[in-house]
């Protein structure tokens, strides 16, 4: 009944991706499922929750490939658009995996609630309302920390960067 959104946003993440990518949607989605069913202290509570869940197993296991990828080719930088992002006012740029992953946890330092919505919006494409659901506060919260969160970001992204 999913899987065809699930194969949506595994999509969503390679997109931006090089041509020769060896990591397929497909197999980004088995990969996903296959952490998703191993994890027993789970509880699912809804829908958008469970897609919540899939976008963080995602989001891992590009990291951990990407982490794979520059340990074996020291000096590539494996990257993402942040272009298709729901209303984010970035113009397309690709930024590096490991570093966006570096700077959501240096966010979740900060403020965990931001990064979170970050994780929900960007990575699982959750709706406004559909992130408020899953973290059971108001949408006008969610609008007020994800503005934040992308400002903060894009400094962070910024800073690193020239760094």
């Amino acid at each position: 009944m999913v899987y065809g959104e699930l194969q949506q946003i595994a999509h969503r993440y390679l997109r931006g991706e090089r041509a020769d990518h060896t990591l397929q949607s497909t197999a980004l989605v088995h990969e996903a499922y296959l952490r998703l069913v191993d994890q027993k202290s789970v509880q699912l509570q809804d829908r958008a929750h469970f897609f919540a869940v899939a976008a963080r197993l995602m989001r891992e296991i590009l990291v951990d490939h990407a982490r794979s990828r520059r340990a074996k080719k020291r000096g590539n930088q494996y990257k993402i658009s942040l272009e298709e992002a729901p209303e984010v006012a970035y113009k397309r740029e690709d930024l590096d995996l490991l570093r966006l992953d570096e700077c959501l946890h240096a966010l979740a330092r900060v403020d965990a609630q931001q990064a979170r919505i970050v994780e929900l919006r960007f990575f699982a494409g959750l709706s406004i309302e559909e992130t408020s659901q899953v973290l059971q506060i108001s949408p006008a919260t969610v609008k007020r920390y994800w503005a934040s969160a992308r400002g903060w970001l894009f400094r962070e992204m910024n800073r690193t960067a020239t760094a």
